[in-house]
């Protein structure tokens, strides 16, 4: 059996939350980013296993160990009269990249959009993370370039 044959994506349980926040801590330290605070942490896990959840988590699993996640949720084209699944976040702990697990991630959620009826996938990536950058165009991702992206904190 070869090593992609063992890693298994698959839908997160309220029980993994202690390796979810492990590797959101890991995200933050790769984008030199302040993690989330403790209540931050207790809110992102209720909201993610809530009876109806804000967001869903993909869990990539090898050797019953925790190293990815992808956060999702959805949203919806006016233009194409249909949802987007938007991508929040995929993250794969540093020792596990380059081994397919980003591929695994995207044909699950690929199958998920269809699944949900939609017309796109969509996400940002920060412009420095070139190896991102270069994947996402391997996969057939395309750059938006006429699109800015803004933000305004409440």
């Amino acid at each position: 059996m070869t090593r992609m044959e063992k890693i298994n994506i698959r839908p997160a349980m309220r029980a993994d939350s202690k390796a979810i926040l492990k590797l959101i801590d890991e995200l933050a330290e790769f984008e030199k980013l302040t993690p989330p605070d403790s209540k931050g942490k207790r809110k992102l896990i209720k909201d993610a296993f809530s009876e109806e959840p804000l967001f869903y988590v993909l869990l990539a699993e090898y050797d019953n160990m925790i190293i990815g996640y992808a956060f999702y949720f959805f949203t919806y084209s006016s233009f194409l009269a249909k949802r987007t699944l938007y991508l929040e976040d995929i993250f794969i702990s540093s020792e596990h990249r380059n081994k397919g697990i980003g591929k695994l991630f995207f044909k699950d959620l690929i199958k998920i959009a269809k699944k949900n009826k939609c017309g796109r996938m969509e996400w940002v990536v920060l412009d420095w993370n070139i190896n991102a950058i270069e994947f996402y165009s391997k996969l057939g991702a395309e750059e938006l370039k006429e699109w800015k992206t803004f933000r305004m904190k409440i």
